[in-house]
């Protein structure tokens, strides 16, 4: 098959999609991206190039969607150069967040499209208006709604939408589920593994030593920021500390921020540090950037206590990997996690707006060395049950095989 994948930043979530289908040794597959070092031998890549912003003169609350309409047009002008030289796709997959996907059924009618669609924005009862220690200014309101444009034209632009979990579908108009399969994403379960020895030899970690008989709680997420929690594990880790002495807490993350408001200046990190002054014991926390995956890994299966915290939004691959790791995790009782997790059966839940409960709930872990085992092996479990690999990719190929024959 003639395989055309769409995504502005290669190999976005087609990664294990796209080594599956080049193991097959019998597609043809494409990928049209803005350039990056990143390859996938076997996957052709063809690049597009944005044009530099801001555009000054554009509404504020239409700014997203010129640049949607941009990467539309330069990625049908790729595909028509692609098209020319004869290249036609079986199927084209892409994201549909960016525009890019939006004008390539004029350049192949023919191809039926599948595209990822991840968040419906919504002024109230999910992110927006989640935390009351960042109130949401109304006058944002018209640009959260405004978000939903590409959103909205990619759902009546033909093709099949698919989406990670049923809170993601759950966002978008009621009206539209029934055009979007729920996908549930796959975890290497060889490499995302418990290893019961872990916590019987020291871990170490650039200039950190850990040794086996002090308690490691951990917290991973792209960047530290609010949407994920990080203000929460901030105020709940002088309970923590004060309580053990014997914890060390590694808080794994960048200090950019991937989703909601920028600070101006300086970061979440360096703001929560300096609120809490010396209630943070800091040589028992640890700020190491982000990891490459293996030492990522090995984090995540010496971890006594992993905590997961997220507004009503996209759940991070990090809860998947923890489950698969064993992890005993704390997640926040938010719609999106408990969609992975069941309290006290595969986890601990606890409010996302009480630090304190967040904090007893890492603390019982942490001395309950019973429900600490039986709720590492349960997470196990429901990892091998509900997010194996083998399974996401036979998933998906049932997809792409019904979408094909839809178009027909």
């Amino acid at each position: 098959m003639k395989y055309l994948f769409v995504h502005q930043n290669f190999p976005g979530q087609f990664v294990h999609l796209l080594r599956h289908l080049v193991d097959q040794g019998e597609h043809d597959i494409v990928f049209i991206s803005e350039p990056n070092d990143r390859q996938i031998a076997g996957v052709r890549r063809i690049f597009y190039k944005m044009p530099r912003g801001p555009w000054p003169d554009t509404h504020a609350t239409a700014q997203e969607f010129e640049v949607a309409m941009l990467r539309a047009e330069i990625v049908a002008t790729t595909a028509q150069t692609l098209k020319g030289l004869g290249f036609e796709p079986d199927i084209i997959i892409g994201h549909h967040g960016w525009g890019e996907m939006l004008n390539l059924r004029d350049v192949f009618p023919r191809s039926p499209l599948l595209g990822y669609l991840e968040f419906y924005y919504h002024t109230h009862d999910l992110d927006v208006g989640f935390d009351p220690e960042f109130p949401d200014d109304p006058a944002m309101f018209p640009r959260v709604r405004a978000k939903n444009a590409v959103n909205l034209l990619a759902l009546t632009n033909g093709g099949m939408g698919q989406t990670p979990t049923l809170f993601q579908r759950s966002t978008y108009p009621a009206w539209s589920h029934d055009r979007i399969a729920v996908l549930h994403e796959g975890v290497d379960l060889d490499v995302c593994a418990p290893d019961p020895s872990a916590a019987g030899r020291p871990f170490v970690l650039g200039d950190l030593r850990i040794s086996p008989d002090q308690k490691l709680v951990t917290y991973v997420a792209r960047d530290l920021e609010p949407y994920r929690g990080f203000h929460v594990i901030m105020n709940a880790l002088p309970r923590i500390l004060d309580s053990r002495p014997d914890v060390q807490v590694v808080m794994v993350g960048g200090d950019g921020v991937s989703y909601g408001a920028r600070l101006s200046h300086s970061c979440w990190r360096e703001v929560f540090l300096d609120r809490l002054g010396d209630r943070i014991d800091r040589s028992r926390v640890h700020f190491p950037g982000r990891l490459d995956y293996a030492t990522y890994a090995e984090l995540l299966k010496r971890s006594d206590a992993h905590v997961y915290l997220t507004y009503p939004f996209v759940a991070s691959w990090s809860l998947r990997e923890a489950m698969a790791s064993g992890c005993a995790i704390v997640g926040s009782d938010t719609a999106p996690v408990r969609e992975f997790i069941s309290d006290r059966k595969t986890g601990l839940l606890a409010s996302f707006h009480h630090p304190e409960r967040v904090a007893d709930a890492v603390l019982e872990l942490l001395e309950n060395r019973n429900l600490n085992t039986r709720l590492r092996r349960a997470a196990r479990r429901e990892a091998e049950r509900s997010l194996g690999m083998a399974d996401y990719l036979r998933n998906y190929e049932g997809l792409i095989e019904r979408t094909i024959s839809s178009n027909r």
